[in-house]
């Protein structure tokens, strides 16, 4: 799938950010919202016309205003900005006389060099700590569970957390180093549990609840706490 255009259109709630998008495996036209960057998607099949797009986006303007006034604040990494760190706030202090990129202390996430550099080492930082924090728990769960896991990679997706695709490689969302430990901890044991079995059936959860105790809390915090972590960055 392509983006093939991202416009501002005045619908009946104001003005809105669209991204227009153009895949060869939709079936037909469909609209969503993309909480990243406070946008709608419309996403067409390849011989389905703009105008097709444009009557679902005028037909549902209520449901998109609706849902773009629903999202939580967005939070830019900037001095002085209070951004989660394993569920705990820490704030962003810029310290430009300091070595070392990005690092904690107490709970403040310092930033040395330049401001101009500040957002990238927050990033860099938060994706590194996201790496870090993922691997071990991928490696203690497959231990767990018995699976050998293949390639780990780190996305920036509005839509799953993880997944585990049929060659074993296991992909998380870097966003979830700033969930609480237990968050993590369920959704690296989900997607290993895949590693065995290539569904949701019963023996999938057994082996799930088999090597995390955090199934419930952990999934009801993401339904109502996993929006605001993608209005972060």
């Amino acid at each position: 799938m392509e983006s093939d255009q991202s416009e501002i259109l005045a619908l009946p709630g104001g003005p809105t950010r669209v991204e227009w998008r153009r895949s060869k495996r939709a079936r037909r036209v469909s609209l969503r919202i993309d909480p990243r960057i406070g946008s709608v998607v419309v996403t067409l099949p390849q011989r389905t016309a703009r105008h097709a797009g444009m009557a679902l986006l005028i037909d549902n303007a209520a449901w998109v205003t609706e849902r773009l006034a629903a999202l939580p604040g967005a939070i830019t990494f900037a001095d002085g900005a209070e951004v989660p760190l394993y569920g705990a706030p820490h704030r962003i202090r810029h310290v430009p006389t300091g070595k070392g990129g990005a690092w904690v202390r107490g709970r403040e996430i310092h930033v040395s060099g330049d401001v101009a550099f500040l957002q990238r080492r927050v990033s860099d930082f938060l994706r590194a700590e996201a790496r870090r924090s993922l691997c071990e728990l991928v490696a203690a769960k497959a231990l767990l569970a018995r699976a050998k896991p293949g390639r780990i990679t780190l996305k920036d997706t509005s839509t799953r957390w993880g997944s585990c695709a049929a060659n074993r490689n296991l992909a998380f969302s870097w966003r979830l180093v700033m969930a609480p430990h237990y968050v993590q901890d369920y959704v690296t044991a989900h997607e290993v549990a895949h590693l065995r079995h290539m569904n949701h059936g019963p023996k999938f959860w057994a082996l799930v609840r088999e090597i995390t105790p955090y199934t419930e809390e952990a999934m009801a915090w993401l339904r109502t706490e996993g929006m605001k972590l993608l209005r972060v960055g």
